[in-house]
């Protein structure tokens, strides 16, 4: 099966000296254009990209996360220790040939069984 999946985490802030603690990131801060900033487009690095979206009023960061050739999904009843009540989503169990992936603080997109 192919699952896709959104994860979420806090704002990772970056200081500066014109920053004081508690202020709002702008999204030219932390997402500026990767041409800008690498000299190339992020497309062409194979790197994990996380986006700054508003939930509740406060920034947080949101990532895709598409896992192929998993044979089972789980979502515990019960939240772990890693699930945060600030963020979306909660701990996903993805079962693969090579073992279990956990995700914590991730939301379930999508699942497609390729073989039907």
């Amino acid at each position: 099966m192919l699952v896709h999946c959104r994860q979420y985490k806090h704002e990772e802030v970056q200081f500066d000296d014109n920053r004081t603690t508690g202020e709002s990131q702008t999204e030219d801060t932390v997402n500026p254009d990767s041409e800008d900033y690498f000299g190339a487009d992020i497309d062409d690095f194979d790197v994990e990209t996380w986006d700054t979206v508003e939930f509740r009023g406060d920034p947080i960061q949101r990532r895709s996360v598409t896992i192929d050739g998993v044979t089972a999904v789980s979502v515990p009843d019960d939240p772990t220790e890693k699930d945060d009540g600030d963020l979306p989503g909660g701990t996903v169990q993805l079962r693969l040939d090579s073992g279990i992936e956990t995700l914590e603080r991730a939301a379930i997109v999508e699942v497609q069984d390729e073989n039907p």
